[in-house]
């Protein structure tokens, strides 16, 4: 297999990993056209810095060949995808070639494992560091750990990475025992502590002076598959809330569940809706940047997100005992509580207000999204009287029922996930 079948094979077999934003786009070229430039989907990805920067990353596996049977993975030991494996030298050179024709700005390397995590793992920080020491490489690198390696080796990677990353797999130990017997909870957490004890007195030896880029400057990370087993949405945000709190994650990345060939009869034979996944990234935005803990956005009685409308919403409409909130008056969480209000707006609110009263027509030059936030707020020229307890208030901001058509060709939904 040459150079480039490889990157084909083991481009495509990293997708499954949610840590970069996107991958692979419609290949397109401007051979015989006027146009310039061309995509050809092998392997670039786009991520985001701490700093904001949105940069292109080589996004590969080390290899698809894996000796784990871990049920939702298209990798598996009993799969029959494919295979391919690079040399460490093979993914430095491909790292290179990429950037110095200024297609990547850095690296995504993870693996399956092979012969022994020790053993995968050595291979995997052999690549970062050919690029730090012997090429001087200063671009951006993100490497996914084993667990099961050796602190000693996680060590090495930290050194060399800006970040790295341990998949914690599934919300419960009960669920990775049934699909991934091999892997082990308890092990996944103790690697995440480590990791968040080391990124902690780098930061400290940062402040002391000592100088240099630390260990994984900028943190760590994780995956956790969503829909493959029966865990609610109430489940997977309280484990969430356990990892940020703990291992102080930069991110918990929610991956949904996507149908394998030859699946074990323990997996749902649907994908769940992808807008699930698209609550779960806003339920988390919630409790990171807006105050919110997740048995404010769910709870055990009502286990789920509702798919119709944002989480936001969906607690206001829960609690409107708290509103309507004074945008002249409320304190800060309480105008991050209002819907349609987003941090950026709420920061605006606070400032415009030290000087003259807050008016609707200040809010729509803010592009506050009126209707949404109409009947939650009091501006000094608007009071929502009874609004807020008609009982036709959820149905009006919740999006209107469509009419099923039995004869039209069905279309992408992102209710049902379906195409």
């Amino acid at each position: 297999m040459d150079l480039q079948q490889k990157l084909a094979v083991l481009a495509d077999a990293a997708k499954y990993d949610a840590s970069c934003a996107s991958n692979s786009g419609v290949q397109r070229t401007s051979r015989n056209s006027n146009g310039v430039g061309s995509v050809t989907g092998a392997g670039i990805c786009h991520s985001f810095t701490p700093d904001g920067r949105c940069v292109s990353l080589l996004k590969i596996l080390l290899t698809n060949y894996c000796i784990y049977d871990c049920l939702y993975c298209v990798n598996r030991v009993s799969s029959d995808v494919q295979r391919a494996r690079f040399t460490p030298d093979e993914v430095v050179q491909l790292t290179l070639d990429f950037y110095w024709r200024n297609y990547i700005e850095g690296l995504f390397l993870s693996s399956g494992v092979i012969r022994n995590p020790d053993y995968t793992m050595e291979q995997v920080v052999a690549v970062a560091r050919k690029l730090r020491v012997e090429h001087e490489f200063r671009g951006y690198i993100h490497l996914k750990t084993i667990p099961e390696a050796s602190q000693a080796l996680i060590d090495e990677a930290g050194r060399y990475a800006d970040r790295i990353s341990i998949n914690i797999e599934l919300p419960t130990r009960a669920d990775l025992a049934q699909l991934a017997p091999e892997k082990n909870a308890e092990r996944i957490q103790q690697a995440m502590g480590a990791i968040r004890e080391r990124i902690d007195a780098s930061a400290e030896e940062r402040k002391d002076g000592a100088g240099g880029t630390g260990f994984a400057a900028a943190g760590q990370t994780t995956q956790m598959i969503v829909g493959a087993t029966d865990a609610p949405d109430h489940t997977i945000l309280q484990q969430a809330t356990t990892l940020y709190s703990n291992y102080k994650l930069r991110r918990v990345y929610y991956s949904a569940f996507s149908p394998i060939p030859s699946a074990s009869s323990k997996l749902p034979l649907l994908a769940p809706p992808l807008v699930r996944e698209h609550r779960l990234y806003q339920a988390d935005w919630l409790m990171r940047f807006y105050g919110f803990q997740a048995h404010e956005i769910t709870s055990q009685a009502a286990p789920n997100l509702d798919l119709r409308i944002d989480p936001k919403l969906a607690w206001a409409l829960r609690n409107r005992h708290a509103f309507p909130v004074d945008v002249n008056k409320a304190p800060r969480a309480l105008l991050l509580r209002v819907p349609g209000l987003g941090v950026r707006n709420v920061d605006r609110i606070i400032q415009a207000r030290r000087w003259s009263s807050v008016r609707l027509a200040d809010l729509i030059r803010l592009r506050v999204p009126i209707k949404k936030a109409l009947p939650f707020i009091e501006a000094a020229d608007h009071h929502p009287g009874r609004e807020l307890d008609s009982d036709r208030l959820a149905a009006r901001l919740k999006p209107p029922p469509e009419q099923m058509d039995l004869f039209s060709a069905p279309e992408a939904s992102v209710l049902d996930g379906q195409l």
